[in-house]
């Protein structure tokens, strides 16, 4: 499996976009979603536990998923006693996991994300009855807004489609909002938050 993250982690956390941005994501996701100390959540895409960690201050447990055995190699070194996250190294949609969570949340990984339909398919089958799906991502773009597009399947999404999609797999309640600007030199980059009830 190769790691397209295995330069980017060595700096990632001194981004500001990416440390801000998972900021305001966890910020929404509380705004939406009443998290509670019983719950255990996984991060889909969890890097190096920007949006995890944020979470993880909430609920009873984080565990994490990701592609990228560098990314997690950087959110080891930040695990305490106190705040930790567990993870796994795996691609979920080709080894999905057994395990049942009160949500996923997700900042910025599903754009990375090839075939949504089995995604959002595979994840259903790990969230609770009544749990919750919250997915930030890019609004639809231009292609430009990473430097390279390497690893990158989607150029944002558009609100339509990806209701659809999350409805035909199972979820309800689906709900997708403006939550952020990222403001790069030449353009302006909306994020939305997705949350749906399972």
């Amino acid at each position: 499996m190769k790691d397209h993250f295995s330069e980017k982690s060595k700096t990632w956390d001194e981004g500001t976009v990416q440390v801000q941005g998972a900021k305001t994501i966890a910020d929404a996701i509380k705004n939406d979603i009443e998290l509670s100390g019983s719950m255990e959540i996984l991060d889909f895409g969890v890097g190096t536990g920007l949006l995890g960690f944020e979470i993880a201050k909430s609920v009873k447990k984080v565990y994490g998923i990701d592609t990228s055995a560098s990314m997690l190699e950087k959110l080891h070194k930040k695990n305490t006693s106190e705040l930790s996250i567990d993870t796994y190294c795996q691609d979920i949609i080709k080894e999905p996991l057994k395990n049942i969570f009160d949500g996923l949340v997700s900042s910025m990984t599903l754009h990375h994300v090839e075939d949504l339909k089995a995604f959002f398919e595979t994840i259903h089958k790990n969230i609770s009855s009544n749990g919750f799906i919250a997915i930030a991502d890019l609004e639809v773009e231009d292609g430009t807004f990473h430097s390279d597009n390497m690893g990158v399947f989607h150029f944002g999404f558009d609100e339509e489609n990806l209701v659809k999609i999350v409805e035909e797999s199972g979820f309800k309640n689906v709900k997708y909002r403006n939550i952020n600007t990222i403001n790069k030199p030449n353009k302006k980059f909306g994020v939305f938050l997705l949350t749906a009830e399972r």
